[in-house]
């Protein structure tokens, strides 16, 4: 039995979904928006993890799961929890089953596509970035500051600098132009993170049970998931080859932050160089399968399957 936790109608876990189904494949669904007519019981006894889950009617036992694939949204952002105070009755019925599910998620045995530990390092990209360059992939020459003097030295010593937040919380990356130095006093309350500019073009990279799928992004955008807003016209995606020993790297990679599916962002220089930006835990796959045909889902599904 495979466990689908999330909203059943986004892309990434409908379309794993469909694959289980196409493989004829059992799988369950925790839907969040109907948390509430759910419950988990279980223990851990001489190293074992047993109990049920109910799912509404269904009931699964904990020990015939064998994979999980979960895209939770925060629980406290439910539109029928979202406003309450946390002592409220029903916000902390709500936090225990979601806690429950997170903390058996990390003990069961099967196999979990990704278990929140390992997802950590993507909460701060300073950290993360020094995990990637221990792992054989370029990292740009990066400040984190809130210093506006720092900033300026950068970027004469690196003359076209980007900027982008340091949490795991997405931010649009932009160029720093001379109009941006007018608030660039701003940062004192709030620490940025500058990179020197790559040039070249973008690869998004997803390792999946030793499978790699990628994507080559044309654009003329800084962030191209932002290209027409910035530029006017949308990305284009087309299918790309890595060569054997990069795609290496990035499942090595993949391996060693302990993920079971990664989405890395990399872009090739002139001189064919990788230069990796962040590896995303949590992949928001679909956009690039509907782009490209690559099959991600099937990869995920034929993984979570293999468990």
């Amino acid at each position: 039995m495979i466990l689908l936790c999330g909203i059943p109608t986004e892309s990434p876990l409908a379309l794993v979904g469909q694959e289980l189904r196409a493989l004829g494949h059992p799988f369950a669904v925790f839907h969040q928006r109907r948390w509430a007519e759910y419950g988990l019981e279980g223990a851990v006894r001489d190293g074992c993890v047993t109990g049920r889950l109910r799912l509404g009617p269904l009931k699964v036992t904990l020990e015939e799961v064998r994979g999980v694939y979960t895209r939770l949204m925060d629980d406290r952002r439910l539109p029928d929890v979202e406003g309450r105070p946390a002592d409220d009755p029903w916000s902390a019925r709500c936090r225990a089953l979601h806690a429950a599910l997170a903390g058996w998620t990390e003990v069961m045995p099967g196999r979990v596509v990704n278990r929140a530990a390992p997802q950590g390092s993507n909460a701060s990209k300073p950290y993360q970035a020094q995990l990637i360059a221990r792992h054989g992939l370029a990292v740009p020459r990066t400040l984190v500051t809130n210093d506006p003097e720092a900033v300026l030295d950068f970027r004469r010593r690196h003359g076209r600098v980007v900027f982008k937040s340091i949490s795991g919380v997405r931010s649009i990356v932009r160029e720093l132009h001379d109009d941006d130095l007018r608030r660039l006093e701003r940062i004192r309350w709030c620490p940025v993170q500058f990179q020197e500019r790559v040039e070249g073009f973008d690869v998004r990279v997803h390792c999946v049970g030793g499978e790699v799928h990628a994507c080559r992004i044309v654009s003329d955008a800084v962030d191209y998931r932002y290209a027409v807003h910035q530029v006017g016209s949308p990305a284009v995606l087309e299918p790309y080859a890595l060569d054997g020993d990069l795609a290496s790297r990035c499942l090595r990679l993949t391996d060693a932050l302990g993920l079971e599916l990664s989405g890395i962002d990399l872009r090739l220089d002139g001189d064919g160089r990788a230069w990796c930006f962040e590896v995303n835990p949590s992949p928001a796959f679909s956009y690039y399968e509907h782009h490209t045909g690559l099959p991600i889902a099937r990869a995920i599904a034929g993984h979570l399957a293999a468990a």
